[in-house]
């Protein structure tokens, strides 16, 4: 009973990080670089840090903790930094391919390096076991028929893909999308060195928190950077001071936020009822981007991104999310 509550809270977290871009459409007059960080200090900062507090127990600091960990703070928040430079092309990856088929390759990629890369750097290949393996290798078969769906929607909707996804360009987001998930998956590896960084009394659900903070926090330093720098090269500075704009703009950045931060707290608590479960627990970063997938693909159709294709395309997209799903506890009946 507690696997089963352990995947439905993960779950829960990935529809609302997969509905987390919805509100972002409700934005108005400001440009990208604006409300991408506006939206990244609720979900990199503000909120991590409120879940981070969480796993501090009474009498304790949580920046005390970090200054006593300095090495797997740093290392932490280092590949956070990098992570972020996923986040960045993450989103150049939804823009030339659309939710759908943006997040499936973008989270594929990250869903199965993730998972194989995290013991690799930190030194814990015992965690590589034959279930794990194959969980992610039908995890990436799923992702694979995905893409072959998104392939036969370019050749069959033609200039309705670029209706639907107004700078849609299928080779282009393809090599964004895979970098996107290559560097994405530092966030894992950065959630792998942090794992030192709790208290033997804090609740297991709440454990991987202060970790989280520490790689949100590097990936906010750099979207801030490029997002900073484009606001000089557009001169788009001026997006700061529209105060007619300010309670709708800042109420649906911070909704953003905080559907996106939803998954990682989440993983947090769901993780915290898998514990009985050594082999989901290595599998868990994989659930998470399988089921982000999954929901993403829903939104897909409900943003009318699949339309006019035919029933055989529609088919072959249902049939990679059914492998996806079924990727999600493959590992533990085996």
């Amino acid at each position: 009973m507690e696997i089963f509550i352990g995947l439905l809270i993960i779950a829960v977290g990935a529809f609302c990080q997969s509905s987390s871009y919805v509100p972002i459409n409700k934005i108005r007059d400001w440009s990208w670089e604006s409300y991408w960080i506006v939206q990244g200090v609720f979900a990199w900062l503000l909120f991590p840090l409120l879940g981070a507090l969480l796993a501090v127990p009474a009498g304790e600091s949580l920046f005390g903790m970090f200054a006593a960990h300095p090495k797997e703070s740093l290392l932490t928040m280092l590949f956070g930094v990098l992570w972020g430079v996923g986040g960045l092309t993450f989103g150049l990856s939804m823009r030339y391919l659309g939710v759908a088929l943006g997040q499936s390759i973008a989270l594929g990629t990250c869903a199965g390096l993730g998972t194989l890369l995290t013991p690799i750097f930190t030194g814990k290949t015992g965690d590589l076991t034959a279930p794990v393996i194959v969980g992610v290798a039908v995890t990436l078969a799923g992702i694979a028929i995905i893409g072959w769906a998104g392939a036969m929607k370019t050749r069959e909707v033609g200039e309705g893909a670029k209706a639907a996804v107004k700078d849609f360009n299928f080779g282009k987001g393809i090599l964004v999308a895979l970098l996107a998930g290559f560097m994405s998956a530092c966030f894992a590896i950065g959630l792998g060195f942090g794992e030192p960084l709790s208290w033997a009394s804090t609740p297991d659900i709440f454990k991987t928190l202060p970790a989280t903070f520490l790689v949100t926090l590097g990936g906010f330093l750099t979207n801030a950077c490029y997002c900073f720098y484009q606001n000089s090269r557009n001169k788009t500075w001026g997006d700061y001071r529209r105060k007619d704009l300010y309670v709708n703009n800042i109420l649906f950045c911070c909704l953003a936020g905080l559907l996106w931060y939803s998954q990682f707290f989440g993983l947090a608590l769901g993780k915290g009822f898998l514990t009985g479960s050594a082999v989901l627990l290595a599998f868990s970063w994989c659930i998470l981007q399988s089921l982000n997938v999954t929901f993403s693909n829903v939104w897909g159709i409900i943003l009318k991104e699949w339309k006019g294709c035919s029933r055989k395309t529609i088919a072959v997209l249902v049939c990679g999310l059914a492998v996806l799903i079924v990727s999600s506890f493959l590992p533990q009946l085996l």
